[in-house]
């Protein structure tokens, strides 16, 4: 129980300093398997905890790995500018669940716009056309050649 303070305040509920960012993996990964970058203080415990108990999913096991930053970059004086470690948390789901990233931009149906573009295209040949004909009262002299 928390120590006594002065007044008597509310209890007050622990929300840890952490984040966990649900990243869409680069190579192909198990139905059970989601990838997250979380904070470098955050321990496997930490990581089972925090999907447990706040979001209630059940976690069969995680493993991690500290991805370390890029150092190719230089800045204006010359100098290695590096991008700071992040740590990688491989969360394996409990029995029977799945997670799939939704599809925020599904394709569109191509059919409308290659049929639209052909459209486009078609008008603005004949346009062309029409200009290179050129206006049939001159009887064949060229546009530059006159007034």
């Amino acid at each position: 129980y928390p120590l006594f303070q002065r007044g008597g305040p509310q209890l007050r509920i622990f929300r840890p300093n952490f984040f966990m960012l649900a990243v869409r993996p680069g190579v192909p990964q198990p139905e059970d398997t989601v990838q997250f970058r979380v904070s470098m203080e955050m321990t496997k415990v930490d990581i089972r905890n925090y999907l447990e108990r706040i979001y209630n999913v059940p976690v069969a096991a995680v493993r991690t790995r500290i991805q370390y930053g890029a150092n190719n970059k230089r800045n204006h004086k010359n100098q290695r500018e590096k991008k700071p470690d992040y740590k990688v948390a491989y969360v394996q789901l409990g029995q029977g669940q799945t997670f799939q990233f939704p599809n925020l931009f599904p394709e569109k149906e191509q059919d409308t716009e290659t049929r639209s573009f052909d459209d486009y295209r078609s008008k603005y040949m004949e346009k062309e056309k029409q200009k290179e004909e050129g206006d049939p009262r001159r009887g064949g002299v060229p546009d530059w050649f006159g007034l």
